[in-house]
């Protein structure tokens, strides 16, 4: 059954990546879309592409580290909807790095901070209050499988992601029958634009540990088109990695639940991706 319809839901992150396509896929499933992100532009973008489409959709730019925008995204929800059923707290950076980086990589470290934690947090806060008042909502955080357990080279990324699930589970016990919460941890989706924030590639091989010579070989044959079959097929137990729209159809289903079913921690895999945690 279709419970999105008519449910209101906020995105951050929404002009781009995971955002774009949640709020693409929502909108389509007849739920309304609040697109926030930092470049304001690129969220009516995304509302352009989800009217055409014949959805329901609203832009607002907005920072996710200064809490009045995020208050704002909140309050425009209830303006041109009445209200907001759903926050997805998206946006995110990626600047992976060793601690030998870090005059390269400390600047990043603290907007990853901001934006993966804070921003986070500014986005509980600000729907907190509205969901409680009205009996009912759904708070969806953007986590990792880098959360799970520290590796080399994932140092701040990773922290930033362990807070959110503490952040999460915390509001879970908090609000139980009331706000339901939602953990997505992904692993690697290599197309998605976050890896742009990487400050040191050869970081983000902590994360494959044993196998990461041979993670390396096949992600290498796969660019040049000599690949296993498997690998690149999601009906084989052999795929090896994620595409976004996958991600965001996972994301999606979290969300399409009656009030009374919550998925509080998904993480989502290709199932031979080959990461160690």
């Amino acid at each position: 059954m279709n419970h999105l319809a008519d449910r209101v839901i906020a995105i951050t992150g929404a002009g781009g990546g995971f955002g774009r396509l949640v709020a693409s896929k929502a909108a389509a499933q007849g739920a309304a879309v609040v697109a926030a992100d930092i470049d304001a532009q690129a969220a009516a973008d995304t509302v352009a592409a989800i009217e055409e489409a014949g959805g329901r959709a609203c832009a607002i730019g907005a920072d996710v580290t200064v809490a009045s925008d995020m208050t704002a995204v909140v309050q425009a929800g209830i303006g041109q909807f009445g209200g907001i059923d759903v926050m997805v707290n998206n946006a995110g950076t990626m600047p992976l790095a060793y601690y030998a980086d870090h005059a390269a990589a400390l600047e990043a470290w603290h907007r990853c901070i901001d934006i993966n934690f804070k921003g986070v947090l500014n986005g509980i806060v600000a729907v907190h209050d509205h969901m409680i008042e009205r009996g009912r909502g759904h708070i969806v955080n953007l986590s990792s499988i880098y959360g799970n357990y520290p590796v080399p080279g994932g140092a701040v990324y990773a922290a930033t992601k362990a807070a959110v699930n503490v952040l999460s589970e915390a509001l879970r016990q908090e609000s139980q029958g009331r706000i339901k919460v939602t953990t997505i941890r992904p692993t690697g989706v290599p197309t998605t634009g976050i890896g742009g924030a990487v400050v040191n590639f050869e970081a983000g091989g902590g994360i494959m540990g044993t196998n990461v010579d041979a993670f390396a070989e096949r992600f290498t044959a796969i660019l040049e088109g000599t690949g296993e079959a498997g690998w690149t097929d999601p009906d084989s137990v052999e795929f090896f990695a994620l595409e976004p729209g996958q991600l965001a159809d996972q994301i999606i289903y979290a969300i399409n639940q009656p009030w009374g079913v919550s998925i509080s921690d998904l993480t989502v895999r290709a199932s031979g991706d080959m990461y160690m945690i």
